[in-house]
């Protein structure tokens, strides 16, 4: 296992060479994650390549030189800058689109970090088309670093990754939880009981990956349902949880309508429910659920934003975790089993035969890939990251 935070800056991570295009084909880049991804980290790392200052938002020092921002701004017209926190002023945009427009060819001018959705943000951004572009940085993936078992145990956030212990790495998250509910989400302006919506955040990782059942959360929470979708589409735009859709399709047979739902970050699901070692989670019954989330985040981080991600469920019991669909390609069906003897179910056999895969996978966490019946393949999740990222044209050597 990792034991130095201040490893951070020597792993690579996979978007820099991404972000390094985009620099080169836009003006205004915006880099999006949640707060302590490391977005900081990777812009600092491109500055360090290249001419240019950082104003963090966050504090009012970097605030006051924006009292005037145009003027500001255009001192820096040959310079790449980045603004941190973007969501505490978004109001920017509209000033970040007159300078923009001011030297159209110019491309390289604004990296925005922000921990918001990117819903939220083009809202803001919306009258900057052809002139911005999005990326997502997610937490360490397992195309970063090779200890996928730590990484599924302390979750992808680095300092809670590269903690000197599982102990540490589990104080840590739970600062980052205690902090996002009492300082972050105060900050951006949703006027929510701190113990509601960390309940709230709690009962999401026991039932993660199950079927959003709003009127349950409700009751449990003494809520009506509007403030359940209210509270989801908060944890959503801040890129803490995911909402899987479900297949839909007209395939004659009654199909699940309502999401998954899923805590984005195995090591918060974790602290969530006092998990803090391996053992602890092993003997768990979110244990398998857990991991499901774990690959699916892995996939859909390596996935492009042209690919499609939704799951299949009838009501007759026929199920595949994960249909991805990847630009130009048929649908995979992928089952995700946390064990060593995985083999599919009859359910994803079911639900095959009406989704018509090019590929049928079942991922588990050993190493080898050997086939199964109905021509389904057991692989690992580095060989499907491999194959994944095969099709889209981009490096597998990981």
């Amino acid at each position: 296992m990792p034991h130095i935070q201040g490893l951070l800056i020597m792993i690579a991570r996979r978007l820099h060479s991404q972000l390094i295009d985009l620099l080169g084909e836009y003006p205004i880049v915006v880099l999006l994650g949640a707060s302590q991804v490391g977005k900081t980290t990777l812009a600092r790392s491109i500055l360090s390549e290249r001419d240019g200052i950082y104003l963090d938002l966050e504090l009012a020092s970097a605030r006051s030189k924006l009292d005037d921002p145009e003027n500001y701004l255009a001192a820096f017209g040959q310079q790449l800058v980045v603004l941190d926190e973007i969501q505490r002023q978004p109001e920017l945009f509209q000033i970040l689109r007159g300078l923009v427009d001011n030297d159209p060819q110019r491309t390289g001018r604004f990296l925005v970090l922000g921990s918001a959705g990117v819903d939220l943000l083009r809202q803001s951004g919306e009258s900057l088309a052809g002139r911005i572009a999005y990326l997502e940085l997610s937490p360490f993936d397992a195309t970063e670093v090779t200890d996928h078992e730590c990484l599924w145990l302390r979750g992808g956030f680095p300092k809670s990754f590269l903690a000197s212990s599982d102990r540490h790495s589990s104080r840590w998250r739970k600062n980052f939880i205690s902090t996002y509910l009492e300082r972050d989400i105060p900050q951006l302006g949703p006027r929510i009981p701190t113990e509601t919506l960390r309940r709230f955040w709690t009962m999401l990782a026991h039932t993660q990956g199950g079927v959003l059942n709003a009127a349950m959360l409700a009751r449990s929470l003494g809520v009506s349902g509007k403030t359940i979708s209210r509270y989801i589409d908060l944890l959503h735009d801040l890129l803490l949880i995911r909402k899987l859709e479900p297949w839909r399709a007209n395939v004659g047979k009654r199909l699940t309508k309502a999401p998954k739902v899923y805590v984005r970050d195995s090591g918060v699901v974790h602290s969530l429910l006092d998990l803090h070692d391996r053992n602890s989670l092993l003997g768990h019954p979110v244990m398998g659920t857990s991991w499901e989330g774990f690959v699916i985040e892995n996939i859909l981080a390596l996935a492009s934003h042209n690919s499609r991600a939704c799951f299949y469920r009838s009501v007759s019991g026929a199920e595949i975790d994960l249909v991805l669909t990847l630009s130009g390609l048929k649908p995979w069906a992928i089952e995700i089993k946390r064990s060593l003897a995985a083999k599919p179910s009859k359910g994803f056999h079911y639900a095959c035969e009406d989704v018509q895969p090019a590929a049928k996978i079942v991922v588990y966490p050993g190493e080898e890939s050997f086939p199964s019946r109905h021509a389904t393949e057991v692989i690992s999740l580095k060989e499907l990251l491999a194959r994944i990222a095969s099709h889209l044209g981009r490096p597998s050597d990981f």
